[in-house]
């Protein structure tokens, strides 16, 4: 197969935490021709999609002493070919958020692949429709108590009821801006002020959880199906789980409450064209649901000695 990642640019991705690069990887071990890209190379020209891409060669990581270490350079660029995006097998839109206009352009663009040619995943019109917040809203029996407001007021009404929540912005990644916030704090007004800007701008208010303190989930989700899963735990001086803000991870499993979420999720997923997504979950209650971009790979095949990347490559294989 030819397969595209559309990703950030490649020199800032770290080898051995980054998804997109497991998933090159394990495209190239097993016989794949890999080519990359970034939105900004992106066009359409006589009515079809067309990038600038650069076929890379990948020195693949390896487990030292508990952790990924990649050799330096980790990989190889061929020069650039203009090239039409149906020539591909298939095509991974891997930015990560935030989902600005460039993003969204960029999953117009998208459109303009055949998918009867070239499988596009995550499906364009699929991201578009999921606010990795909001999309979880439509599975109210799997969510925490949650609002979605700009109005102080509403805020202030959920904050004063729960006594305990967290408010969320919906358009940034890795905890970006998520604040722990309580009945009778003496900044609610300034914080919703600046996280809605002045009220032009709607935030997630989420009941809070004490099982966070517990970890914060992470499900990787092919196709509808759980392939893998591990627990983020926070590092102590943040109430957030997330790897990027300071989290640690750990071994876990996938209960039956977990596996229950999921098969709720398939179809609509299914529907949407969300083939590759990492959905969180504190407590039992799903929380968030991640298509753009999802990780997790990495540190799951660390913990569990698995190879997820063969697994999407191998479906992918029967898929197209």
């Amino acid at each position: 197969m030819k397969l595209a990642f559309i990703i950030d640019p490649i020199h800032q991705l770290d080898p051995g935490h980054d998804t997109s690069v497991a998933l090159m990887e394990a495209a190239q071990k097993l016989g794949h021709g890999v080519w990359v890209t970034q939105t900004n190379l992106l066009s359409v020209v006589k009515g079809k999609a067309w990038a600038l891409l650069q076929q890379v060669e990948l020195v693949p990581v390896e487990v030292v002493e508990g952790r990924w270490l990649a050799a330096n350079p980790w990989y190889n660029l061929r020069e650039c070919s203009f090239t039409l995006l149906e020539t591909m097998d298939a095509v991974f839109m891997r930015t990560d958020p935030p989902v600005n206009d460039a993003y969204l352009y960029a999953t117009y663009t998208l459109d303009y692949i055949d998918q009867n040619k070239t499988l596009v995943i995550n499906n364009p019109s699929g991201i578009r429709a999921a606010n990795e917040k909001m999309y979880a809203l439509q599975f109210s029996q799997c969510i925490p108590e949650t609002i979605v407001s700009a109005d102080k007021q509403v805020i202030r009404q959920f904050v004063e009821a729960k006594g305990s929540t967290v408010l969320k912005p919906l358009g940034n990644k890795a905890g970006e801006g998520i604040l722990f916030l309580q009945s009778g704090d003496r900044n609610f007004n300034s914080i919703v002020e600046l996280s809605t800007l002045q009220g032009r701008l709607p935030v997630m208010v989420q009941n809070y959880l004490p099982e966070a303190k517990e970890g914060d989930k992470r499900i990787i989700l092919l196709n509808g199906k759980p392939i893998g899963a591990l627990n983020r735990l926070s590092s102590g001086s943040d109430f957030r789980n997330n790897m990027a803000a300071g989290g640690t991870v750990a071994q876990t499993e996938i209960t039956p409450r977990e596996q229950e979420i999921c098969g709720l999720l398939a179809d609509k997923l299914s529907q949407d064209g969300l083939i590759f997504v990492g959905i969180d979950v504190i407590g039992g209650y799903l929380t968030e649901v991640n298509v753009t971009s999802p990780t997790g790979i990495r540190e799951i095949d660390r913990l569990d000695g698995t190879c997820l990347g063969h697994q999407v490559i191998q479906w992918l294989e029967k898929k197209v």
